[in-house]
């Protein structure tokens, strides 16, 4: 940094604007002043920031909570301007510091930097200056700096010599016995991830006991925390010493007294059965997805159901559907009618994914009437659940069977009171309408769709407009032409303005898929009809519209029709249509010039 650069007559100054700042009773001007803690020491250097920047802030470590925090993240993108790894160890003391300070995110961050700044460590630094802080915070006297260290083992166990190692696994059993159920809870939490850093013989040996114990411990918030561990260890050991070592404590998680230690199993058991495998799967994972599946609690059931597609598709294909068939699908047949709506809508998220895999017949035999049931549930969710997966059912049994099962069903919930299942069938409406091919739609759905128009819930109205433009997507602007443009231009003359200005807007979405020689003829004509509407709200929409449609309109009737009608909305009484129409006119000249001006272009060359 050349003289010039440097930021002051005094030595000093940077340090004592800081000071000056980190004693100010604004929280803000505090936090702006850790936050330009790189650039200070920029303006510093190195072997400055080393001496005294760090040292200073190590001492001063007393401030809020939001200055901690950044203070932490700050010093974690420290190790370049400090000199680089050969001296990112003097960061470590008061990164130690924050790590033992009683706000959880504060203490989380800053392990977050000292891992960062242990991974640019060399191996002689590593255990020189990083192991004695780990065992400082291992055996502090404040449950924060032990619940802080469980965390760091991971970062330097795969570096450091046999023999440290063998002191580090005897540490963390330390935390895993510790007094206090806080920190307990921080070792079941990372046991997992120091299991991946560990050999294999030392992992049977020294970890697995540590696990056994954690499973059983006296607190259910660490025996629930012990069931991801186990996911991890599983994934580390073969076959046999899975069944041998892990299965007795995961049989034991499964009954647990505590139904958050059942929740926590049920909400990870596709990943416990991947790690296990297909054989340990069968013979034991099977019983205890039936457990868990009729478990007296209704969390434990709903996060046991939300599982079922994925645990059912992750079995041994060989006999997959026999296992679904005699061993799971009794279950779930229960759970159609629980007492419990939400382990009822999570079932119905997940339930039609068992078509593809117990195919046609299974179907159309054993699932259709559970969805029946399904569809006509009295909770909303389970049939907007259900609705929403329809895709998957039609896949296999085909639109043929699927209309005559389940459509009477849909059909009924068109018109369902909850407006929101509405909107799903609305929603499934333009895949629905191309699964069962034009001619069915018109005999059963159109009148549905059209119906949607004029509901009482803007929402409906709304996602029903989007629905037409994306039926003629779907059929072409002739059958466009002969079903459902009649219907929405006579809602111009209904009594109700609501309904005429959604006649509008299903105009605004029409023109575009129906084409400039259609808008012009059969479209332009309702809009102008509406210029003179009664209710203001009409006429503005009238002006959004007429340049919302202009890019499909014939030049002449620019001219000839828009352009009156605009001017005259341009004198209307009510400002609002007047500020619209003028919106409209200068959108419209603006196009137009531009226009123009690439047609002149185009003849010139």
């Amino acid at each position: 940094m050349a003289a010039s650069d440097k930021p002051s007559d005094e030595s000093l100054y940077p340090i004592a604007v800081l000071i000056d700042e980190l004693k100010n009773e604004d929280i803000q001007l505090r936090l702006n002043s850790i936050k330009k803690l790189s650039t200070i020491a920029l303006a510093l250097g190195e072997e400055r920031t080393r001496s005294e920047l760090i040292p200073f802030l190590t001492e001063t470590i007393y401030d809020e909570d939001e200055v901690l925090l950044a203070l932490a993240e700050q010093l974690g993108q420290f190790t370049n301007l400090v000199g680089g790894p050969a001296y990112a160890m003097s960061l470590i003391p008061p990164l130690e510091s924050l790590a033992t300070v009683e706000e959880t995110v504060v203490r989380d961050k800053a392990v977050e930097s000292l891992k960062m700044v242990a991974s640019q460590h060399s191996v002689a630094d590593l255990q020189t200056h990083f192991i004695p802080t780990l065992n400082t915070l291992t055996f502090g006297d404040w449950f924060t700096s032990r619940t802080s260290a469980c965390a760091l083992f991971t970062v330097c166990y795969p570096r450091v010599s046999p023999a440290i190692k063998a002191e580090l696994r005897n540490n963390f059993r330390q935390l895993c016995q510790d007094e206090t159920p806080m920190v307990r809870r921080a070792a079941a939490s990372k046991l997992g991830e120091f299991a991946k850093v560990v050999e294999v013989e030392y992992l049977k040996s020294d970890l697995i006991p540590m696990f056994v114990q954690l499973a059983q411990d006296d607190q259910d918030s660490v025996r629930l925390l012990a069931v991801e561990a186990c996911v991890s260890i599983a994934q580390l050991l073969q076959q046999e010493d899975v069944e041998q070592l892990v299965m007795p404590t995961l049989r034991q998680c499964v009954n647990d007294s505590s139904w958050r230690v059942r929740y926590m199993v049920a909400d990870k058991f596709c990943d416990l059965q991947k790690a296990v495998g297909p054989d340990i799967t069968r013979t034991d994972l099977v019983t205890a997805f039936q457990s868990l599946l009729k478990d007296t609690e209704a969390e434990v059931r709903s996060a046991a159901a939300s599982k079922v597609k994925e645990f059912c598709a992750n079995l041994d294909k060989t006999n997959q559907v026999q296992i679904i068939m005699t061993s799971i699908l009794p279950y779930v047949k229960e759970l159609v009618s629980d007492p419990n709506q939400h382990v009822k809508s999570a079932l119905a998220s997940v339930i039609m994914g068992l078509s593809p895999i117990l195919g046609v017949y299974n179907t159309v035999e054993h699932l259709l009437p559970l969805f029946l049931i399904q569809l006509k549930d009295e909770c909303p969710d389970v049939r907007l659940n259900i609705i929403s997966n329809l895709d998957c059912v039609n896949d296999v049994i085909g639109i043929q069977q699927l209309s005559q099962s389940l459509l009477p069903a849909i059909v009924e919930l068109a018109e369902d009171s909850k407006w929101r299942v509405r909107l799903a069938i609305i929603e499934y409406m333009p895949a629905l309408a191309g699964q069962l091919g034009q001619e069915f739609f018109d005999q059963k759905l159109r009148k549905l769709c059209m119906d949607w128009l004029s509901d009482h819930v803007y929402a409906i109205r709304e996602a029903a407009t989007l629905n037409t433009k994306k039926l003629v997507d779907q059929f072409g602007s002739s059958w466009a032409e002969n079903t459902i443009i009649p219907s929405v231009l006579v809602m111009a003359r209904d009594k109700n303005y609501l309904h005429r200005m959604t006649c509008l807007f299903c105009i605004n979405v029409l023109a575009e898929a129906c084409g400039v020689e259609m808008t012009t003829k059969l479209l332009l004509p309702t809009v102008l009809l509406l210029a003179t509407d009664g209710v203001a709200n009409v006429r503005f929409n009238v002006a959004k519209t007429l340049q919302k449609i202009s890019p499909y309109l014939e030049a002449t009737a620019i001219e000839t029709q828009v352009k009156p009608a605009l001017e005259q909305l341009n004198v209307d009484p009510d400002v609002d249509v007047k500020h619209f129409a003028s919106e409209a006119i200068a959108g419209i000249a603006g196009r137009f010039h531009i226009k123009c001006k690439s047609n002149e272009y185009k003849m010139e060359n």
